[in-house]
């Protein structure tokens, strides 16, 4: 039967997940067309925020590539704004003439963002904050400016005044009421939330008016000037103002169009050809800026274009969960509260936590919550049902965990996600259920986060319920889980996991890479990038001083023993024991920089000297110039041992600080490990060195030292867990050093140390290091072995078997 023909203007996350849905329903009814005005295919536009942060890239937050359309037959056209709709001839006429003929159209139009109608709205450095183009203009901005003001203390204003404050600016957010996100906060989760991001460093004007911007000869903004007559610099103006439906190309084919495109329940026009869905959309007077309602929408639209005709959208209750990094806030409903209605609310101002439940008719009817959201999907399901709550009224404000159910037996030691039924909505943007995701994992054997969002969509598009779905995860697999963790393969050219790869090297002592590969009949007799440095690493970790070390199944860092620069120059920074350097040092450090031209020298975050620019064929030289040893900042090893102080300088110290950290660094320096390692040393529970975010840290106490391990302050920071309590240096440096080999003898390659203690658990770790002191012995005594001997890369090259052929120019 011939296909028809269904044509989508417009490419963002409402239009495409109908198109998901559509595919999912009927994948042989329609030849589909897809126009979209950007460059880029299908991101997720909610999660813009994290890359303006630096935390996510484009290609990090993208939904569906062009891949995607290619597999699914879609023909698509990025770049292209469609200029004209013919509902006579149906057909959509492109701006530069490209042209495709319909049977059904879906107008997935979006919105735009709402500009102030104020003097200087069109200075060189006023702009919006809708797509990844506005995105990478403020991350530009931040490059070279200092003043950014953000009009609008709404959710997406604080999100980028948030990013653009990481960004390095200095940020003033300008906001016309008396408290911040006033459509989804009360006034006093509202200044909870103020101070929480004045404590960041972000600054507010509120109850301010926007009079004019002010620019400069050059024609860019340089200042905001309000009615009241005050005035301050800004490099950089982001309007967060609120959105307009895009109804223009509506408009123009003649779609009645009132606040909106108007549809009917099923998401037809009043053309019933054409469809609509998303933010451009009028639903019963009401246009929704929110994920969830427009996937909501998505799903009906694509029920009806499958013909099935069994779906209405009858509008969406909405909540709010905001995306800084660190604030915890939600809110859903009538949560202003209102004639006839009662509110509960516990208020915590030195703890940060502030409920407020709103009741009417025992019902509930709204919620806001700042500092603990954890139970914001059951409320938000409450609202939703409309249950009488009378009989879990006394328990409603402590949340889901603490309602007592009839049969309940020892329902406090269940988490959340136990606890929940399987009808409970777990992810609101995707009306995911938690019966689907379990039926998910139980199924189709799924093991990880990325896996259930492939399958399920849950969590795949705002986040914010990505901790419930791993708790879900964990549950499901409960005492399998470990074991369900172990099932993925290394990579393409085995079968074999990293697990059953480890155990093989060491059962059967297989000592080289081609061997291992032979005795475990790899796919590919060559391996490929991912599974050679693993293999590389198990074979030297497991047979220290036995095992061949190839360098060419190394990366690039290791390979040149200095880590590579954008610009394909390379840095080289010197080992400097505990952060402690001399004179000497300091002046060789300085002729070096002068004798090879190097342009930037810059303090580490871990108290060593970056030499930035090295030119590859100088390294070689640097390095024996320097003549001081490798710092390994490149390697999947030690990095530094990061330390304050401590008792020999500091009045608030209580311990040698810097000592132990040298005598942690000496004893460790040339450790390789399944992923980078870094160590910091505290002299007093201050912990200037921040210790708690490291794979080991250490604090000084009255009564000796206190130990941390799995912390890590990269993009997700965790914070290191409390590991034991010890008197002497010697048993600080036995004590990790055991826990250090036991990292390398069990971690899985490129998995860090709070990853490793995630699977295994940190009472696996104790029982080896803490409760047994035999094995803690051995197992200090093997990293000690395994180091004993190790040469250092810069000054003992050919020990280390560094190819010198690398560092040859080539010349033509």
């Amino acid at each position: 039967m011939k296909k028809l023909k269904l044509v989508m203007v417009g490419n963002g996350m409402a239009g495409v997940r109908t198109l998901e849905e559509l595919l999912r329903l009927a994948p042989d009814i329609y030849e589909i067309t897809v126009f979209g005005a950007e460059p880029h295919a299908n991101y997720n536009r909610i999660l813009l925020s994290p890359v303006l942060a630096g935390e996510q890239t484009i290609r990090d937050i993208m939904l569906n590539d062009v891949d995607w359309y290619a597999e699914n037959g879609i023909t698509l056209h990025l770049g292209k704004r469609i200029a004209t709709i013919d509902r006579v001839k149906r057909r959509v006429i492109a701006e530069d003439g490209t042209t495709a003929d319909y049977d059904r159209l879906l107008l997935a139009t979006g919105s735009n963002p709402f500009m102030l109608p104020v003097p200087g709205r069109d200075l060189q450095g006023v702009i919006s904050y809708r797509d990844i183009q506005d995105t990478h203009a403020m991350i530009e901005a931040a490059q070279h400016y200092r003043h950014a003001v953000v009009i609008g203390g709404g959710l997406l204003g604080l999100e980028a005044a948030n990013g653009l404050k990481l960004r390095g600016m200095d940020v003033s957010v300008v906001h016309l009421p008396e408290w911040l996100m006033e459509r989804q906060l009360d006034p006093v989760a509202g200044r909870m939330l103020q101070k929480s991001l004045e404590d960041r460093g972000l600054s507010f004007l509120l109850g301010k008016n926007t009079k004019e911007l002010i620019g400069d000869e050059s024609g860019r903004v340089k200042a905001v000037r309000f009615t009241d007559g005050v005035e301050i610099p800004a490099d950089l103006v982001v309007m967060t103002v609120g959105i307009r439906p895009n109804t223009a190309l509506a408009e123009a084919a003649g779609l009645y169009c009132n606040r909106g495109i108007v549809v009917n329940d099923t998401m037809q026009t009043f053309d019933p050809r054409i469809y609509a869905v998303g933010e451009c959309v009028s639903h019963r007077g009401i246009a929704y800026g929110l994920v969830a309602p427009l996937f909501d929408m998505a799903r009906v639209c694509a029920n009806h274009l499958a013909n099935f005709g069994i779906g209405r959208y009858q509008g969406s209750v909405t909540s709010t969960k905001l995306k800084v990094t660190g604030i915890d806030l939600f809110s859903a409903g009538e949560f202003m509260g209102g004639d006839g209605s009662e509110e509960i609310v516990l208020s915590d101002p030195i703890g940060g936590v502030y409920k407020k439940l709103v009741i009417r008719q025992d019902k509930l009817v709204g919620a806001c919550l700042y500092g603990d959201t954890v139970d914001g999907s059951w409320y938000f399901s409450l609202i939703r049902e409309g249950r009488n709550i009378a009989d879990i009224r006394d328990s409603l404000m402590f949340g889901e965990s603490n309602v007592s159910r009839p049969g309940d037996v020892g329902h406090e030691g269940f988490t959340r996600a136990a606890n929940m039924p399987d009808s409970a909505e777990v992810c609101g943007c995707n009306g995911v259920c938690k019966g689907a995701i379990v039926k998910a994992i139980k199924e189709k054997g799924l093991f990880t986060l990325d896996d259930v969002r492939r399958q399920t969509k849950a969590s795949a598009s705002c986040g914010s319920c990505t901790g419930l779905v791993e708790q879900i995860l964990m549950f499901t697999a409960g005492g399998d889980y470990s074991a369900a963790s172990t099932a993925r393969p290394m990579c393409g050219c085995t079968d074999h996991t990293h697990q059953e790869v480890r155990d093989a090297i060491r059962a059967n002592k297989l000592l080289t890479i081609a061997g291992a590969m032979r005795f475990m009949e790899w796919k590919s007799p060559d391996g490929c990038a991912s599974c050679r440095p693993a293999l590389n690493y198990y074979l030297i970790s497991t047979w220290p001083h036995e095992a061949a070390d190839d360098p060419q199944s190394r990366f690039i860092n290791e390979r040149a023993h200095a880590n590579i620069q954008k610009d394909g120059t390379y840095s080289v920074i010197p080992r400097m024991w505990g952060g402690e350097t001399t004179a000497q040092d300091l002046r060789r450090i300085a002729d070096v920089v002068d004798e090879f031209g190097i342009p930037t020298v810059k303090v580490t975050g871990g108290q060593r000297i970056d030499l930035l620019g090295v030119k590859k064929e100088d390294l070689p030289a640097v390095w024996k110039a320097l003549d001081m040893p490798c710092g390994h900042a490149y390697a999947k090893a030690l990095r530094t041992v990061k330390t304050c102080v401590g008792s020999e300088w500091c009045r608030f110290g209580t311990q040698d600080s810097t000592r132990m950290g040298q005598g942690l660094e000496r004893a460790l320096w040339k450790m390789y490990a399944p992923h980078k390692v870094k160590i910091a040393v505290s002299g007093c529970p201050r912990n200037c060195a921040e210790s708690g975010i490291k794979d080991v840290g250490v604090i000084g106490v009255d009564s000796g030292w206190e130990i941390y391990v799995g912390g890590n302050g990269g993009i997700k920071t965790e914070v290191a867990q409390f590991f034991v309590k010890l008197r002497t240096h010697e048993e600080v440096l036995e004590h990790a050093g055991a826990f250090l080999q036991l990292y390398r003898e069990e971690g899985w390659y490129l998995e860090r140390t709070v990853h490793y203690i995630a699977r295994v658990g940190l009472d696996h770790v104790k029982k080896k290091v803490l409760d047994d002191a035999q094995q803690r012995k051995a197992l200090y005594e093997r990293l000690l072995f395994a180091l004993d001997g190790e040469p250092d890369p810069w000054h003992e090259q050919d020990k280390a078997r560094v190819d010198a052929r690398q560092f040859q120019p080539i010349t033509l």
